[in-house]
């Protein structure tokens, strides 16, 4: 029998449900859903146990150093122009070739030839000392009595303003202090460098006959630094020398007492015709892909002094290995790994401006460059810089996830707008660039000094370089996207 209600009650029962809370939506059941797909693998993941073995092959044994050893005892040092950096190039060919490499062979390359020949620095007045000194790279001469003539002293080309007319018929000291190495800010080279490269211009602007600088270092034990220099157009010629950072004190001390400093200099130095020479090539081809590549490289020339072992022969040495060590271990990446050992980059850059001439075709397949020449110190990261910011921006992160596979080296830092000089040419081809860095803070102790000898450079922090040279080139030669490219499944419209 159905129960009986009231009219009231009937009311009272109608809006009770009228007036019910409205439930939460967690009370409800789920609506089912389509399950999320998974997260593709980042770069590290994919690429973590080869970049194991790659490591622990390099660091089990390898033969970069004696590489170096012999580049810097059997040859030496390798200015461009000189018989010593052709058969350093003889050297690189043979050594490449027995190593099994592929498509070694040279590009030649018209240089410039500076010769240094005697020089020397002594000051006469106020009393006699015989100063250390190189001269800059480029330089004319002095006549064979040399030049004589007092010193006047300036910080910089503001210094050298004030003083105006006092500078006429006088050797001009630039004594300008590079700053100690700063691990945030780096050496300070580059403000330094500026009177090395243009002092001479900037003095015989206002009558000078020659030019000092003090070397291009923040520390010193009496040793003298060179590098290049260069002429402005339409300003007269005056001969250029470094001198060390103890002499310019000794100078700089003596005028600030009001005492007269009367200097002679004398230089052979002379720039001779072009000279033939050539860049190094040599090759890992890759499986699927030969005709993409990935270039890594630095420079085989050096200054006239030392042994150019950080500068840069531990450069061109870890990337003759690199490839060695990956060939040994059968670590054959999709794209070409092409090493590239650039010819003059010290006092021209000549090899640099040929490569990126003799290659423009296929330039749009070069997935990236990486230069290495800041010494076979620690390894401590990359550097990159393109044309295209938001390709630079998206390498750099993909750069991130890739060296965070070094931690067994040590940390690794990924910064951008800074690469190269040898592979500076291809920027505007849309080549995405890199530095290979090191630790930094004794490399200008050794930069173009006689000191740049093999006893400097580490046999383990060299490993360590291969190792990490190795891994990095093989995973931007292996990725299945290109190096600041957004992988396929980050890109909708693709």
């Amino acid at each position: 029998m159905r129960p009986r209600y009231s009219a009231a009650a009937f009311a009272i029962a109608s809006l009770a449900v009228v007036f019910a809370p409205i439930p939460a939506v967690a009370d409800y059941p789920e609506t089912p859903s389509k399950p999320a797909e998974p997260a593709a693998p980042s770069i590290a993941d994919a690429y973590r146990a080869q970049a194991d073995k790659i490591i622990g092959a390099a660091l089990a044994g390898n033969d970069v150093y004696r590489k170096l050893e012999d580049l810097c005892l059997l040859i030496g040092h390798r200015l461009s122009g000189s018989p010593q950096l052709e058969r350093a190039i003889d050297w690189a060919i043979e050594a490449l070739k027995k190593d099994g490499q592929e498509n070694v062979h040279r590009e030649k390359v018209m240089v410039p030839h500076w010769v240094r020949g005697a020089e020397s620095a002594t000051i006469l007045e106020p009393r006699s000392a015989t100063l250390t000194m190189l001269g800059l790279g480029g330089s004319i001469g002095t006549p064979p009595e040399g030049i004589t003539a007092p010193v006047v002293v300036v910080a910089d080309e503001e210094g050298l303003d004030k003083i105006g007319d006092e500078a006429k018929g006088k050797i001009v000291l630039f004594d300008n202090l590079m700053p100690a190495y700063d691990p945030e800010k780096g050496s300070g080279y580059g403000k330094a460098v500026k009177y090395r490269g243009k002092g001479a211009s900037l003095a015989a602007k206002k009558g000078a006959v020659a030019c000092l600088i003090r070397s291009v270092t923040a520390r010193s034990l009496r040793s003298a630094h060179t590098g290049a220099m260069r002429y402005e157009d339409n300003v007269p010629r005056i001969p250029a020398a470094a001198i060390t950072i103890e002499d310019t004190e000794l100078i700089a001390r003596l005028r600030a007492r009001g005492l007269p400093v009367v200097v002679n200099l004398k230089m052979e130095a002379k720039t001779l015709d072009d000279a033939p020479s050539a860049n190094v090539l040599a090759e890992l081809r890759g499986r699927e892909k030969p005709e993409e590549i990935v270039v890594i490289g630095g420079h085989i020339d050096s200054w006239d002094v030392g042994q150019g072992a950080h500068d840069d022969g531990a450069g061109i040495v870890m990337c003759m290995e690199a490839i060695n060590v990956l060939r040994k271990v059968n670590m054959i990446p999709r794209r070409t790994i092409r090493v590239v050992l650039f010819t003059n980059e010290e006092n021209g850059l000549a090899g640099g401006k040929a490569y990126a001439k003799e290659h423009e075709a296929e330039l749009k397949n070069h997935v990236a460059a990486i230069e290495s020449d800041s010494g076979g110190f620690k390894p401590t990261g990359y550097s990159t810089e393109c044309e295209d910011k938001d390709r630079e921006a998206v390498a750099a992160k993909q750069l991130e996830d890739i060296v965070s596979l070094l931690s067994s080296i040590g940390p690794m830092k990924v910064s951008t707008g800074h690469s190269g000089a040898d592979i500076g040419a291809m920027e505007s081809a849309g080549v995405l660039l890199m530095g290979h860095n090191v630790e930094g803070s004794r490399y200008f102790d050794y930069h173009h000094a006689q000191a740049d000898t093999i006893d400097k450079v580490d046999p383990h922090d060299l490993s360590e370089n291969v190792a990490v040279l190795a891994t990095v080139a093989y995973i931007l030669a292996d990725m299945p996207e290109r190096l600041g490219e957004k992988p396929v499944s980050d890109t909708a419209t693709r």
